[in-house]
């Protein structure tokens, strides 16, 4: 469970479903938004997890497609939930782009924008059986979803 090092195409798929939208959030950002006060622990594990997740989906090539598998089942639905990311983003975009939009859940997942991704990768890090993305996925979980707890809460 440790991976093989090489590139993964299908992480670099995973990051540029992520950080596409996110970059076009940068423009489109929730009236009245602030990263003001969020909690420094939050975000050090954010920052912590953000850079290991990036590193992880790259350079392991065991979440590559090497054929089906009863391990495939775990990308499948790794690749839903990114899907059901998407459309949650999707969804944002065309809303008002109010506070409670962007905290909003999406098909039953709470706080889908923080959330979906996570569990997203963590799956990806099971489908791998590279131990380090799972690792990689908590702490980005706790960092990226504690802060949007905490925003949530404040509305």
């Amino acid at each position: 469970m440790t991976g093989h090092f090489g590139f993964s195409y299908v992480g670099l798929l995973f990051l540029l479903l992520l950080f596409i939208p996110n970059t076009i959030w940068t423009g489109k950002k929730p009236q009245g938004y602030t990263s003001e006060n969020e909690n420094k622990i939050f975000l050090i594990f954010e920052k912590i997890g953000e850079v290991l997740t990036t590193a992880c989906a790259l350079i392991f090539d065991d979440f590559n497609i090497h054929g089906w598998s009863n391990w495939t089942w775990w990308l499948i639905a790794a690749l839903m939930l990114m899907t059901m990311y998407e459309l949650w983003w999707i969804r944002y975009f065309r809303s008002e782009r109010k506070l409670s939009d962007f905290y909003s859940s999406f098909l039953g997942v709470p706080l889908a924008g923080a959330t979906l991704p996570v569990i997203a990768f963590f799956l990806l890090g099971i489908y791998g059986k590279v131990i380090w993305l799972a690792i990689a996925a908590i702490i980005l979980g706790i960092g990226h979803i504690g802060i949007h707890i905490q925003h949530s809460k404040e509305l």
